[in-house]
């Protein structure tokens, strides 16, 4: 049997081209989407919805977070695709006796090439992943290294709000925009209205995901820092690491001309 590594260096033995997949990670469901795995995959989470007409057709096995474990073992799955950050560990060790299970670990840009090439050599669409890897880097290129000298909250939570901070993908993609993260703190860590107001942000953005800010959220914020300008952005161009990339650049863009 083949031996793979996934993304935290361990060994993972896997059927060739393995016939029932699990996901339980919306940006990596997508990406086996992508890579033309419809029939192989078996199982995928609730909040797995893209493709939305492909995704409606699959077997739910509940949230990242809320695994139904008995459910996955009746699917039988023969690999598992799991991440470090949004699934729980002791669910993933679970299902380490389930099946192979390959795990992501994504930080930024490079590391999700990484996953999207190791993924793709896992369930034997290695050319076709190389040439997503490369069509990304291909539109990411296009972006520039333009620093904007601009300190930007990037929220993603609200009651109490949250924010990411550094470490993290969404940090990654905000300093490829050429902007500066207004958290220097580790993760995403909750912030007050004081502690917004410390940070003194040029723009706030608001993430569609996961809590939904909307646009009667944009004058909660402005009382906040009224000097801020505030944004609404789509969370899964900033979050999601698979093939969604192919069109974040662009979507970079169109964010980077609202603000400037």
């Amino acid at each position: 049997m083949p031996v793979f590594y996934d993304q935290l260096n361990r060994e993972v033995h896997v059927t060739p081209f393995p016939k029932r997949i699990i996901s339980i990670v919306p940006s990596q469901t997508e990406l086996l989407f992508y890579l033309g795995l419809d029939d192989e995959i078996a199982g995928i989470t609730k909040f797995c919805t893209h493709p939305h007409n492909k995704a409606l057709s699959k077997t739910k096995i509940g949230g990242t977070k809320q695994l139904n474990i008995e459910l996955i073992k009746e699917l039988q799955p023969d690999l598992i695709i799991a991440n470090k950050e949004e699934n729980e560990q002791s669910q993933v060790e679970e299902l380490m006796d389930v099946c192979p299970v390959w795990i992501s670990d994504i930080a930024d840009l490079p590391g999700a090439l990484n996953m999207i090439k190791g993924v793709g050599e896992v369930v034997g669409r290695t050319e076709q992943a190389k040439a997503l890897s490369q069509s990304i880097v291909n539109e990411f290129n296009k972006l520039g290294n333009t620093a904007l000298n601009l300190r930007v909250a990037y929220l993603i939570w609200r009651k109490p709000y949250m924010a990411a901070g550094t470490g993290t993908f969404i940090d990654s993609m905000l300093q490829v925009c050429g902007l500066t993260n207004a958290f220097k703190q580790q993760r995403y860590p909750e912030v007050s209205a004081e502690m917004l107001i410390d940070a003194d942000p040029d723009v706030v953005l608001l993430s569609s995901e996961p809590y939904p800010f909307g646009e009667k959220h944009i004058a909660e914020i402005k009382r906040i820092v009224p000097r801020a300008k505030i944004i609404l952005v789509d969370g899964e161009m900033f979050s999601w690491y698979g093939s969604r990339l192919l069109l974040a650049p662009a979507y970079f863009t169109s964010v980077i001309t609202s603000i400037t």
